[in-house]
């Protein structure tokens, strides 16, 4: 009986991320911190965890190395164990200069890594979506069918089907058709799947759980890059291709948006999204910091992750990573602080004109503040109209979200907003 100790996960690392830039500036899109204190990367890592597919590879190209550094870090299994947590990085070798063209062909130039796994099943994931699933089920569903391919799917509205893979399905689940990021009415039309007025189309989740020699023949025999572009619409007409029922939570983290809008989510009474999930729960690097501590300050919706120091201070609606230090008089709304890598000490601020912290009076609203930033005293930063993009000095503006990278400085009495 095939089991879930037979499927390879290999989950994408994604491009170069520049829908996501200035937080890919210096890392790749699945080492983006998330929620406070964990990475994009540890959302598939743990699902696969969590469903027991304990065999896992990351491929990676990109500002790889803090992905890497955290991979090493955080998933090590004993050695009585079977499991792994790999790097596979792209390479130029004796046959192939080339880098990865794509989602397909990251997986192609790993081929020789697949076979020498002899796993049965590949299931393809990507590092950059926010959802918690039991692959175990997917597999069920999967052996059941005696499925070539089976792609988890969701129901999706009218007005985001555009930016997904729309799939049409037969009554036994089989998939009939597939069109990528439709946009024409009279295709969006054909591939209406659903009786639901509200979500009448099924779109891919980008899960895809191959039969390892169904996969290996399908990107040898085509020079397709893409899975959604071009394996699977290829595929639905030569394989038994079945769609699988997923209606949980489920977020492409890819803009600066929807990275926003997801994290902030997440700040409520009842976020989408559960990282209290004893029976599942999301790992990451282990730290050894204290509790934050708070002092004469007021917070309202806020996730607090753990070292920080906050003083005299209104938060609101806001994440505040690790080791943020905030200081006194501070107003935050509406914001993501990702915290510090670091705690600063005297030897480090020699030649700093700003210390790692938030300096006092500082309002700051609608804005993402990564890592390791320095905003000095009495600093006003304030939201822009949705759609508009700006380059500053230190800063940038995405969709009216004011972005502060990682490592820069904002000097004291700097104000950050649209012009009135």
């Amino acid at each position: 009986m095939a089991s879930v100790s037979d499927i390879l996960a290999v989950i994408l690392g994604g491009g170069r991320g520049a829908r996501l830039f200035p937080l890919t500036q210096q890392r790749s899109k699945p080492a983006v911190p998330m929620a406070g204190k964990y990475r994009l990367i540890d959302i598939p890592i743990s699902n696969c965890i969590n469903s027991g597919i304990l065999r896992i590879a990351v491929l990676t190209q990109f500002n790889s190395i803090s992905l890497h550094r955290h991979i090493v870090r955080t998933y090590n299994f004993d050695a009585f164990h079977q499991g792994w947590v790999q790097i596979w990085a792209a390479e130029q070798t004796m046959g192939n200069t080339d880098w990865y063209q794509g989602t397909a062909d990251a997986v192609r130039k790993q081929l020789f890594e697949i076979r020498a796994t002899r796993a049965k099943y590949v299931l393809i994931l990507a590092g950059d979506h926010l959802y918690r699933m039991d692959f175990a089920k997917l597999a069920e569903f999967h052996f059941e069918k005696d499925a070539d391919i089976t792609i988890a799917v969701q129901p999706v509205n009218k007005d985001d089907a555009e930016r997904f893979g729309i799939l049409k399905r037969n009554p036994s689940y089989r998939i009939t058709d597939f069109v990528e990021k439709p946009t024409d009415p009279k295709v969006l039309k054909h591939v209406a799947s659903r009786d639901d007025p509200e979500k009448p189309f099924l779109g891919s989740t980008g899960i895809y759980l191959f039969k390892t020699e169904v996969l290996i023949n399908l990107l040898e025999q085509h020079a397709h890059d893409d899975f959604g572009g071009h394996v699977i619409p290829a595929a639905i007409n030569s394989h038994k291709v079945f769609g699988y029922d997923f209606e949980g939570f489920w977020e492409d983290i890819g803009t600066i948006r929807s990275f926003y809008d997801t994290n902030l989510a997440l700040t409520g009474p009842n976020p989408p999204f559960n990282f209290f999930d004893p029976a599942q729960p999301i790992y990451s690097h282990p730290r050894f910091l204290p509790g934050s501590t708070i002092q004469n300050s007021q917070m309202e919706d806020t996730l607090l992750a753990e070292g920080c120091c906050i003083k005299n201070a209104q938060i609101k609606h806001s994440i505040i990573g690790l080791r943020s230090q905030i200081s006194s008089g501070v107003k935050i709304t509406d914001s993501i602080l990702m915290g510090n890598d670091y705690y600063e000490r005297d030897w480090i601020t020699e030649g700093r004109k700003i210390p790692l912290q938030i300096g006092s009076n500082s309002s700051i609203q609608g804005a993402i503040i990564d890592k390791n930033a320095r905003i000095g005293e009495n600093v006003t930063i304030s939201p822009f109209p949705r759609g508009t993009d700006v380059e500053g000095n230190g800063w940038v503006v995405r969709d009216g979200i004011v972005v502060i990278p990682k490592g820069a400085e904002i000097l004291p009495g700097t104000t950050i907003a649209p012009l009135k």
